[in-house]
């Protein structure tokens, strides 16, 4: 019985990540641990749930421009910890749009074709 409630739980949880793609993390760790730090930054757990939902929203209406190795490498390492991310995981998402950037603009102009 509760094989099939497990088996039930995270498969709904799937789904509905798969709905746009986006995982789903629950923010409330990392917000938590970041009022419990020793450097005090003056930002509330509601300011970090805020920003956190902000992120969310961004990856919303980017999630597809971004190709899917580096939707899988990112969601990866923001998991690392336990305490994943919406913000870490949208900075690394457009670090790594940044770096490809960089490559092509590098290759261009080496070849001419950025003139």
């Amino acid at each position: 019985m509760i094989l099939h409630l497990v088996t039930i739980v995270l498969g709904s949880h799937l789904l509905f990540a798969a709905a746009d793609g986006i995982p789903q993390f629950d923010v409330e760790p990392s917000c938590r641990a970041m009022e419990n730090t020793e450097i005090k930054s003056g930002r509330t757990v509601a300011m970090c749930k805020s920003d956190e939902q902000d992120a969310r929203n961004q990856l919303g209406s980017q999630w597809a421009e971004f190709p899917q190795s580096d939707q899988r490498r990112c969601t990866e390492l923001t998991r690392i910890g336990g305490t994943p991310s919406y913000v870490e995981l949208l900075v690394c998402l457009e670090m790594a749009r940044e770096v490809k950037n960089l490559h092509n603009d590098e290759k261009n102009s080496t070849t001419g074709q950025g003139r």
